[in-house]
């Protein structure tokens, strides 16, 4: 075989191997590829739903990651559990460091070391505020299908570290567990 075919057919074969990979790897979402914010969030609703599906009661839905739009307006919710007692939405946050703002606040502060000593703050949306609107969203969809029923909302921080305490901010299985199964509506 002559060498410069040969040659040719090595560098196809590697080429179709190259743009085969890229392929591939362009299609999946790699988690090696995801910022330290995406995992820290993919892992504290992981861990929110584990403590959520523990405390569960035979007759609890529970359904995780629903995207839900109405009338322009989007939003994807952590976690939804339907029981007789209504329709709750909690959302998850795992952040650390220290976090400052009020209710009324749109955005937060979020004070950080980094394991290496350095400070750092950023602003983060107010999952108050954040929930409300989901609440808001959910309700108008459900509404839209003739569907008319109570929806709480609550934000509930992985790492207990919320600047606000009120109704709608859990802090452990046990507040989730009351809420679903023992609260006012």
């Amino acid at each position: 075989m002559d060498e410069s075919l040969i040659i040719i057919i090595t560098l196809s074969v590697i080429l179709i191997l190259l743009l085969s990979f890229a392929l591939l790897f362009s299609r999946s979402k790699s988690k090696f590829l995801e910022t330290a914010e995406k995992r820290a969030g993919r892992l504290g609703e992981r861990f929110a739903t584990q403590i959520i599906s523990e405390i569960l009661l035979p007759d609890d839905e529970l359904f995780t990651n629903v995207k839900v739009s109405f009338d322009g307006n989007q939003t994807e919710l952590d976690n939804i559990i339907i029981n007789s007692r209504g329709v709750f939405i909690i959302e998850v946050k795992n952040y650390s460091g220290v976090l400052i703002g009020d209710e009324d606040d749109f955005e937060w502060i979020k004070n950080k070391y980094t394991p290496g000593g350095n400070f750092y703050q950023k602003t983060v949306k107010n999952p108050i505020k954040q929930v409300n609107r989901q609440i808001y969203i959910l309700s108008r969809f459900l509404k839209n299908y003739g569907i008319n029923v109570w929806i709480e909302g609550y934000a509930f921080f992985v790492e207990n570290n919320s600047p606000v305490k009120n109704e709608q901010v859990l802090q452990s299985q046990e507040d989730i567990d009351y809420v679903l199964h023992q609260g006012t509506n």
